[in-house]
């Protein structure tokens, strides 16, 4: 049976309302165990907006480690000690063949990833090496050429989409109150003011944030409405597992139940965009990853993350089948 503030905030979304802080907010204060009894519901909140469809995404790390920010939630920062490898950026070639590879295993959009404060602030030479890593997966057109490059100018940007750079990923990662606790070599205005740049620029913007790094729940209702506010075109979603050297490795891992509520109120508060469900879905979801699409996921970042192992595609791959849904393949989102 539906939980009657489940099935009335939940119907009004069905209904084409917009859900208020309030409401989203009284969800995620629900129990818990709660969730199992909202997943019919939410299959078809999914489905109304977006059908038997989902999508992959894959990406590669260009340029590892030694990044000079303080995030601390990352393997990458140079101001953590952790086993995080740390190499330059990668050759061409070397980043063509991953997104041959993730094109081949079923993902239509690939990722270019450095571990930097940000493009705008690497010398020339760098960028024109990343420029051309862009150059040629375009040129390649076996899948869409995504980035997530930090920080970002606007010559920046022109730059990067004269290249065929299709699509932007910029996480804002928490909310504003929230933000100065996990970061303080940059700003929360700053990673707003790149997305902003993006969004004029005509470019697929996509971006989240991560959840179980001590935040609470209204912190987790802001993020959902800042990426509301932003029109984000996509919104990855990554569970926190803590990574040993950073200062968050001793912060326990949500619960398979909690990461599906947290996923099926954001599917409520956004509910046309694509929901992307990426890091930590294997060690926090576990055995239930099938019940992420149930509660609102569209996406999943498929194979590897930045430091870490991933799910074999062909898993996920099944996965998919076996929920009755249809995988969306590679498809131009601008003029070649």
């Amino acid at each position: 049976m539906i939980p009657q503030p489940f099935n009335d905030i939940s119907r009004k979304v069905l209904d084409g309302e917009r859900i208020t802080r309030a409401e989203a907010l009284a969800l995620l204060r629900r129990p818990e165990a709660e969730v199992d009894s909202w997943l019919d519901r939410m299959d078809e909140v999914r489905r109304k907006h977006h059908g038997k469809r989902v999508s992959f995404c894959s990406i590669v790390n260009a340029q590892a480690g030694g990044c000079s920010e303080n995030c601390s939630f990352c393997a990458q920062s140079g101001h953590h000690k952790t086993d995080s490898p740390v190499y330059k950026l990668l050759p061409v070639e070397q980043v063509l063949k991953a997104a041959a590879e993730a094109s081949g295993n079923g993902a239509n959009r690939f990722g270019v990833v450095i571990a930097s404060k940000g493009l705008a602030y690497e010398p020339e030479a760098y960028v024109e090496q990343v420029l051309e890593m862009i150059r040629a997966i375009k040129a390649q057109g076996r899948i869409v050429p995504d980035a997530s490059l930090g920080i970002l100018d606007e010559r920046t940007i022109l730059r990067l989409k004269e290249a065929g750079l299709e699509g932007l990923n910029h996480n804002i990662e928490t909310s504003r109150r929230f933000f100065p606790s996990i970061c303080t070599t940059h700003t929360f205005d700053e990673r707003l003011e790149t997305i902003r740049l993006a969004k004029k620029h005509g470019l697929f913007v996509c971006s989240g944030g991560i959840v179980g790094m001590g935040e609470t729940d209204e912190d987790r209702v802001d993020l959902a409405f800042t990426l509301r506010d932003l029109d984000v075109d996509t919104s990855p979603l990554n569970f926190l597992i803590g990574v040993h050297g950073t200062p968050l490795a001793l912060r326990e891992a949500l619960s398979p139940e909690k990461c599906l509520q947290i996923t099926a109120v954001f599917r409520l508060v956004l509910p046309e965009i694509d929901l992307r469900v990426c890091g930590g879905r294997q060690q926090c979801v576990g055995d239930r990853q099938a019940d992420l699409y149930r509660a609102g996921a569209t996406s999943v970042l498929m194979g590897n993350y930045l430091t870490r192992p991933g799910t074999e595609p062909e898993e996920d791959l099944a996965m998919v089948a076996a929920q009755g849904l249809d995988v969306e393949r590679f498809k131009p989102l601008l003029p070649r």
